[in-house]
């Protein structure tokens, strides 16, 4: 008899430029207790950061991040759905900081 696992590959530590200034981010005027969130894991954001902010291509963006540029696709598709969910329907937007591996090097330019 042959049984067949089909287990997920693990999470790969992802590298990070930096960490951001704030973890949450709400609508103005409604209180956090009566909003849906939104979770925008670091993956995500860096990303979002990258592509969008620094303007990076994918392939640029993946290449800092030492993933693939398939994967870099993926996240960066998720994480703009995440972020305009939250916009057009009034929720909040909670950054978990997980599986980061925090580089500081002369990329880095978060801090500007």
């Amino acid at each position: 008899m042959l049984i067949i696992i089909n287990m997920p590959r693990p999470k790969k530590h992802r590298h990070i430029c930096c960490n951001p200034k704030a973890n949450f981010f709400k609508p103005h005027g409604i209180p956090m207790c009566q909003l849906i969130k939104n979770k925008l894991n670091h993956d995500e954001l860096e990303t979002l950061r990258l592509a969008d902010f620094e303007k990076l291509s994918h392939e640029e963006g993946a290449a800092q991040m030492k993933i693939s540029r398939a994967t870099f696709g993926r996240i960066l598709e998720q994480a703009r759905f995440i972020v305009a969910d939250a916009i057009i329907n009034g929720k909040a937007i909670q950054i978990e900081l997980t599986n980061i591996m925090e580089e500081q090097n002369e990329n880095c330019r978060c801090n500007r």
